[in-house]
């Protein structure tokens, strides 16, 4: 698994009251961040004889002050989420390709964690994904 923490402060875009301006930037930031990150935490993954194989299972964690309700989270994720699927080479709305899992912990602090693993089909497992990291 491919686990990595990246200092972003996400939150609820349906319940935010910006200026488009600043929404346009905050979400350019935030994909772009995203992308940068996994692209170059890839990379290092790789140097160490490890690689990720698609499907993949992405698990995004808030860690933030005080918890969102469940479809406000998702949709704090949006930009970060496409980062992603723009750093994998995928379309992050292909259900045979990425699966999305979400999270959230309270802390003192505003974060994002990833982990990203490569899945098994579960036609292969009996019904229930399973993470594989291949060695290169």
């Amino acid at each position: 698994m491919f686990q990595l923490t990246i200092p972003l402060h996400v939150i609820s875009e349906s319940n935010s009251r910006c200026h488009w301006a600043v929404k346009a930037k905050r979400v350019k930031e935030q994909r772009t961040s995203a992308a940068v990150y996994i692209r170059f935490g890839l990379m290092k993954f790789q140097r160490d004889g490890k690689d990720i194989l698609p499907p993949f299972s992405v698990t995004l964690t808030r860690i933030g002050k005080r918890l969102l309700d469940g479809d406000n989270l998702q949709g704090a994720f949006k930009a970060t989420r496409d980062g992603i699927a723009d750093a994998l080479k995928v379309n992050d709305g292909d259900v045979r390709m990425v699966e999305w899992k979400y999270a959230q912990e309270v802390r003192d602090y505003y974060a994002v964690k990833i982990e990203i693993c490569g899945m098994i089909p579960a036609t292969v497992t009996g019904g229930k994904s399973k993470c594989l990291i291949s060695p290169k």
